[in-house]
């Protein structure tokens, strides 16, 4: 499809959110790259954006997020975490809902289906030096990166970013069995949107999901409920085996999400949003994030898997509070 058929948006154009028609309940999502029209991904991000952004959120029933970025440079990470621990600091308000930051790369694989949305052309080996600064320039704020376990050589920086305190997930990867263990030896303890990050076409045994499953027992595993990131019949296959007390389920939502079809931004390029809501490069067959609002998330759990407010309390509050060493409450 081509750009020219949907409308290109940008900040000052793009109108509020309508509130969700009924008082929701109080969710933790760990990777919010932007909402209402905002983009947490961009270096022009103010202060009265992300206020904003997080107003939205508030009022769609989420209590907390971590704010995450995406591949870019180091320099221009480093940039992007500075100003949001800056905003968090002087607004009380962003403050409360942002309890952290969760970088995304740019320790990913870089191969084509694997990368994603992510710009291969910033993806650099796993490094101590890099994950330092990022640390560094986050204010102690960053609470979860995730990287390619097979780019992280000895998983040296997985095992580095443990002993900050830092929670490690793998993501946008493809490690074998033995570097997946390697890397959950050192202290990688979550797996990042299983069943997306990687080619729509797989082996049809030895995968990611397949090695990701068979180790579910030592790991957090993060979904994204919408339907389109993952069909909800083999969502429900998935959860199984990981059972709900190792589940945690994100939104991944982007400045697009509730917004309707048109271009957005997605960190400085754009992100083409179907009839269907659903997110991508434009000309990839790879998702960019998703559009689901935070209350659609539980709408959806409840509507397709059937979980009761106690089973969605837990996959979308407290088990990503705990997984991060955050107090649930």
């Amino acid at each position: 499809m081509e750009l020219a058929h949907f409308p290109r948006f940008h900040y000052s154009t793009i109108p509020p959110l309508q509130p969700s028609a009924s008082p929701p309940m109080s969710y933790f999502d760990l990777q919010i790259n932007g909402y209402a029209g905002i983009d947490f991904c961009s270096l022009g991000l103010t202060a009265d954006e992300m206020r904003r952004a997080c107003e939205a959120l508030a009022a769609d029933g989420i209590e907390g997020i971590l704010a995450t970025i995406i591949t870019d440079s180091v320099d221009s990470l480093c940039a992007k975490l500075r100003g949001m621990a800056r905003f968090r600091e002087e607004d009380p308000f962003i403050r409360a809902m942002v309890k952290g930051f969760h970088v995304e790369g740019p320790f990913l694989n870089a191969k084509p289906g694997y990368i994603g949305a992510h710009p291969a052309d910033c993806v650099v080996p796993a490094n101590r030096d890099d994950a330092a600064r990022l640390l560094e320039a986050g204010g102690g704020l960053v609470r979860l990166v995730t990287l390619a376990p097979e780019n992280d050589r000895g998983a040296a920086t997985t095992r580095f970013l443990v002993e900050q305190g830092v929670t490690v997930s793998a993501g946008h990867c493809d490690p074998d069995l033995v570097t997946l263990e390697r890397a959950i030896d050192a202290g990688l303890s979550m797996i990042t949107h299983l069943g997306n990050g990687c080619p729509v076409i797989l082996p049809r045994h030895d995968n990611f999901i397949q090695r990701v499953l068979s180790l579910s027992d030592r790991l957090w595993v993060c979904f994204i409920p919408d339907g389109a990131h993952v069909p909800f019949f083999a969502l429900r296959n998935y959860i199984k085996i990981t059972g709900l007390e190792r589940t945690i389920f994100t939104s991944d939502a982007i400045m697009a999400a509730g917004l309707g079809p048109g271009i957005y931004d997605l960190s400085g390029a754009p992100v083409e949003v179907d009839a269907e809501g659903v997110a991508r490069r434009p000309g990839s067959p790879n998702l960019a994030g998703s559009t689901i609002r935070g209350h659609q998330v539980a709408e959806k759990l409840r509507e397709h898997l059937g979980l009761n407010e106690a089973e969605i309390d837990r996959a979308y509050r407290r088990n990503p509070l705990a997984a991060l060493g955050l107090t649930t409450g």
